[in-house]
C-alpha cells in the first residue's frame, strides 16, 4: 500500500506504478528533446565551421615558404635603424622625441671648437617600438629604416647595437641568392592575384609617385596661369 504525502492518505498500487511509468517516460522524452537539441546546435555550428573554409578556399593563397621565399617589405617599412656616424652632431633631438628616451648619445664636449665629438650611440631594439620618431626629426639625416627585420637573438642584452652594428647595412630580399622574394598584394600587377612566376617588369595596379607627379604639373600650370 502507497501512500499521498500531502493528504496522508492510500493511493492505489496500480495508480502509482501508472504515475512512475509516466514519469519515467516523461524524462526520457525531456532526454531525447535534449539530446536533438544539442545535435542540431552541433550541426549548425560545424556548418559555420565549413562556412568559413569554403570561403578561404576561395581567396587567394597567402601562405609563404619561410625562410626559402620572402615577402619584399613595402616602400615605408620600418625596420632595424641605420646610423652613421660622420653624419652625427651629438644634438640629441633623437633622445628628446623617443616616447622612451631610448637612444643613448656618449659625447665629450670640445671647448676650443665648441662643439661636441661623438663617441658612440647605441639603441636598444629589444625595447624599440620602431615608430621612426628618430629618423623623422633627425636633423642631419643620419639615421634611417632598412628593411632588415629578422633580429632575433637567444640573449636580450645582444639586441642592444652601439654605432658599429647599427652601421652595417642589411642584405635586401631582393639581392638574396638564397631566397625568393615575394610581392605583396598592393604591389601585384592587375588582375594578378598570385605572387609567383611574375615576369620581370611587370607593372604594379595603378600609377607610380613619379607617373602621378607628371598627371599634376599640367594642372598647376594651368591654376597658375588662371
Amino acid at each position: 500500500m502507497e501512500y499521498n504525502l500531502l493528504t496522508f492518505t492510500s493511493l492505489p498500487t496500480k495508480d502509482f506504478k501508472k504515475r512512475e511509468t509516466l514519469t519515467t517516460m516523461l524524462k526520457f522524452l525531456k532526454q531525447v528533446g535534449d539530446y536533438a537539441k544539442e545535435t542540431v546546435q552541433a550541426a549548425r555550428y560545424i556548418g559555420q565551421g565549413l562556412s568559413v573554409t569554403f570561403d578561404h578556399m576561395q581567396r587567394r593563397p597567402v601562405t609563404v615558404q619561410y625562410p626559402y621565399e620572402k615577402l619584399i617589405p613595402s616602400e615605408r617599412f620600418r625596420g632595424r635603424i641605420h646610423f652613421e656616424f660622420d653624419k652625427c652632431i651629438s644634438c640629441e633631438v633623437c633622445v628628446r622625441v623617443c616616447p622612451i628616451n631610448l637612444p643613448v648619445v656618449d659625447y665629450d664636449f670640445d671647448k676650443a671648437s665648441k662643439k661636441k665629438k661623438l663617441k658612440s650611440y647605441s639603441i636598444d631594439f629589444g625595447v624599440c617600438i620602431f615608430c621612426a620618431n628618430c629618423i623623422e626629426y633627425c636633423p642631419t639625416n643620419c639615421l634611417s629604416a632598412t628593411e632588415e627585420y629578422e633580429i632575433s637573438t637567444y640573449e636580450r642584452h645582444e639586441l642592444n647595437y652601439d654605432n658599429v652594428a647599427m652601421g652595417r647595412l642589411p642584405y635586401k630580399v631582393t639581392q638574396d641568392p638564397m631566397v625568393t622574394p615575394l610581392r605583396e598584394l598592393a604591389y601585384l600587377p592587375k588582375g594578378v592575384l598570385d605572387p609567383h612566376d611574375l615576369p620581370q617588369g611587370s607593372q604594379r595596379a595603378g600609377l607610380r609617385p613619379e607617373q602621378i607627379a607628371q598627371q599634376m604639373e599640367p594642372k598647376k600650370e594651368e591654376t597658375t596661369q588662371k
